[in-house]
């Protein structure tokens, strides 16, 4: 499923691209979850508390913080969401170079456009997508790395624990590191944290969006706090 935002302080804009987006999703017969904000300070409330969107649809010129704004506040922890500009007028398109914006559409947006533009946009999250395959009631799983919040020893078993359940394995957490992209870090000798997933880091545990936590050892503290720090300002581990 992709989850896409449409953001633009006009409600009748967000209904218009809701539906051409609606659309292309049953021609190209692709799953998606489309939410609606008439700010951006609507949008990164609730970006706080759930970062699991594929696509963005930003209106550029909005009262308060603008389009371009938004963007370049998601951009500081997020380089893999496909942001498109929406505007009235050409002049604002050089802007948003550095956010690395897919596409600019100018209103009104003509359907064919922005359909080209939402397949690019998929093939581009294909492209992006990391996931590892895994043995659960002996059928091999394939679960996306930036669904795992987390993952937990238990002897010579794991713990696969993500935004839509968890999946017990086979396997000991030693084996599942080795599976594991640079976004991921051990915590504690029973546990892998997703940093993508942490909201903070206290001397003692690794609390995620979620509200959930996992000790942090005395001994990696320091490792964690530093990788958790670098990730969130664009520095790679």
């Amino acid at each position: 499923m992709l989850n896409i935002a449409v953001c633009d302080d006009e409600l009748i804009e967000i209904e218009y691209l809701t539906s051409l987006t609606q659309e292309w999703a049953k021609a190209t017969k692709t799953t998606v979850n489309i939410s609606g904000f008439t700010s951006a300070e609507a949008f990164l409330f609730k970006y706080e508390e759930d970062k699991n969107f594929d696509i963005l649809l930003l209106d550029i010129q909005m009262k308060a913080m603008d389009g371009i704004a938004l963007a370049e506040k998601i951009r500081e922890n997020n380089s893999s969401v496909q942001i498109v500009f929406i505007t009235g007028f050409s002049d604002y398109i050089s802007r948003g170079y550095d956010v690395s914006a897919l596409h600019y559409l100018i209103k009104p947006v003509e359907k064919e456009k922005l359909s080209e533009v939402l397949s690019r946009a998929c093939d581009n999250l294909k492209k992006e997508e990391k996931f590892i395959l895994l043995s659960i009631d002996n059928e091999s799983c394939k679960i996306n790395l930036k669904d795992i919040i987390y993952v937990e020893a238990f002897g010579h078993s794991s713990c696969v624990v993500c935004e839509n359940g968890e999946h017990n394995v086979k396997l000991p957490i030693s084996d599942i590191s080795k599976m594991l992209d640079k976004s991921f870090i051990q915590c504690h000798r029973s546990y892998i944290a997703n940093i993508q997933h942490i909201s903070r880091i206290t001397k003692t545990d690794v609390v995620f969006d979620n509200g959930k936590s996992v000790p942090v050892s005395r001994r990696m503290y320091n490792d964690v706090n530093m990788a958790f720090i670098n990730f969130y300002r664009g520095i790679s581990q």
